[in-house]
């Protein structure tokens, strides 16, 4: 999934762990002279410089952009020097020999997003492993965990959040990030009633979409009205769909 920056911009102004500091936004200019360094940074990467430029991801700190003639030596500026090895850029490292996170830059998103994969090498064996199909998704996986969410609800909403922290269509649909699903499940007590199942969306207009936590069919959603959420969500509720991205997908195009 592309990124949903609107969703990108709640999850961080709603995630303290991220460490957002005083807002130190960098200029498009800036951008393209470091571009011009490391080659094209990914798009939701550059958006997060445009509005923040400065951030934390629990300890660590998130690499920024400055001026051209510290370009080189900032340790903090993602065109240092030691930032780029080969096909792998640093934008984040946990200090005193931590693990760090790269943009693989030889493998790409989905075609045209403008995306990179991030990975992360273990500060300790310096074996890697993939974190998130972009810095949204990096972004989203970080608070998750922090939020005692782990990688999400189940595997589908997971494998959504390493991409985008949510999407909001222009049809109402809103599929939820880390940063509000909790607050929207004890909202609409869907632990009380119905605790096999996990709110993950809504659609503006009533009504809940829900899947199983649990169980070989977490694949599944459901559609229910929130005034009427009981335990037989499968057998109340109208069938979505059974593939959750494929579905946002075809309704974002």
């Amino acid at each position: 999934m592309r990124p949903d920056m609107t969703q990108l911009r709640d999850l961080v102004t709603e995630s303290p762990d991220l460490g957002r500091r005083p807002a130190a936004a960098v200029s498009e200019a800036m951008i393209r002279e470091a571009e011009a360094r490391v080659g094209p940074l990914p798009v939701s990467y550059r958006w997060w410089l445009t509005e923040f430029g400065r951030g934390r991801a629990g300890g660590a700190d998130i690499a920024t952009v400055v001026s051209a003639e510290f370009a080189d030596d900032a340790d903090d500026a993602v065109t240092a020097d030691w930032r780029l090895s080969g096909d792998r850029l640093c934008f984040c490292a946990a200090p005193d020999c931590g693990d760090s996170y790269c943009f693989a830059l030889d493998l790409r998103g989905e075609a045209g997003d403008g995306e990179y994969p991030v990975v992360c090498r273990d500060g300790l064996d310096g074996r890697e492993y993939p974190v998130a199909e972009s810095f949204a998704g990096f972004l989203a996986v970080h608070a998750a965990r922090e939020s005692g969410l782990g990688d999400g609800p189940n595997p589908t909403v997971a494998r959504l959040w390493r991409s985008t922290p949510g999407v909001l269509l222009d049809n109402g649909v809103l599929v939820y990030g880390p940063h509000c699903i909790a607050e929207r499940n004890e909202t609409f007590e869907v632990p009380r009633y119905a605790p096999e199942w996990v709110l993950v969306g809504d659609d503006s207009g009533g009504s809940g979409l829900f899947m199983r936590r649990h169980g070989r069919d977490r694949t599944r959603v459901f559609r229910l009205g929130l005034g009427a959420i009981d335990a037989d969500i499968e057998g109340e509720g109208e069938p979505v769909t059974d593939d959750l991205l494929g579905w946002l997908r075809a309704g974002a195009a």
